[in-house]
């Protein structure tokens, strides 16, 4: 039988930790059929990335066109989008597609470098995030999208209210960056729902975003709904952060395979 079938929409990570690779391992790892436009090529590694180089728009959109007009997608996940122009182009396509969306605002990376163009912000926040099913920002790209600080956990409701309001069905509150254990905030605007985990002392947790967005939209490939799809993926990417490892001079990868070692 054909496996379910999850399209990311990112930008490729030359060391294999996160982007478009970290994708595709979490899917293969959660049993569905991970495939890939690639939006942007990193040059990446455990110290950071030293470049990248977005795809023309045409590009991305005979990718997009080649994966939706013949197999068809039942979940997308969207992660590094660069320029305003590939926002553009990718939002265009999605709100034609009836498969459900998670938005990864991927803004910065894990070493603190630049990946969304910051005119991209605005195109980010009018275009793609009205078509999403759930959005996933941390608590940098709350501030980065509605100028809402969360500085504990008092925070994250009002931080949710705000990203709602530029029009996703769900937001996802990543509160791990706060003080205490890590807990994520879940709400459609009515129902919340608290994720909380245990803080494992591990430096190397690069692609944890990737991870556990895409995880997300492998589980409601799956069937899943919202609460459910979010609750097995954090527990999924817990256990790929606590057994991170060290790759290179820096910060090394959650490990996508760690429940088959």
């Amino acid at each position: 039988m054909t496996p379910p079938r999850v399209l990311t929409i990112a930008g490729s990570d030359s060391g294999g930790g996160a982007g478009i690779q970290a994708d595709l391992k979490t899917m293969l790892a959660l049993g569905v059929h991970g495939m890939s436009v690639i939006a942007a090529v990193t040059a990446q590694n455990s110290l950071g990335v030293q470049g990248y180089w977005e795809l023309p728009p045409e590009a991305v959109r005979a990718q997009l066109s080649s994966v939706l007009g013949d197999i068809g997608v039942q979940a997308v996940k969207t992660g590094m989008l660069a320029s305003p122009a590939l926002v553009e182009v990718i939002a265009e396509v999605l709100s034609g597609v009836e498969a459900p969306v998670v938005v990864d605002p991927v803004g910065v990376s894990k070493h603190g470098d630049s990946l969304l163009a910051p005119e991209a912000v605005d195109v980010v926040k009018g275009r793609l995030l009205p078509v999403a099913t759930v959005v996933t920002p941390n608590l940098w790209e709350v501030e980065q999208l509605t100028s809402v600080k969360v500085e504990d956990e008092d925070g994250l409701r009002p931080a949710a209210e705000a990203v709602l309001a530029l029009g996703p069905a769900w937001a996802l509150i990543k509160g791990g960056h706060l003080p205490g254990p890590p807990v994520d905030l879940l709400t459609d605007g009515v129902r919340e729902y608290r994720f909380r985990a245990e803080r494992h002392d591990n430096r190397h947790t690069h692609g944890t975003g990737c991870t556990l967005a895409s995880a997300i939209a492998s589980h409601l490939a799956l069937g899943e709904d919202v609460p459910e799809a979010v609750r097995k993926a954090k527990e999924y990417v817990t256990g790929a952060i606590a057994h991170g490892f060290p790759l290179g001079a820096g910060i090394g990868p959650v490990d996508h395979a760690w429940r088959w070692r």
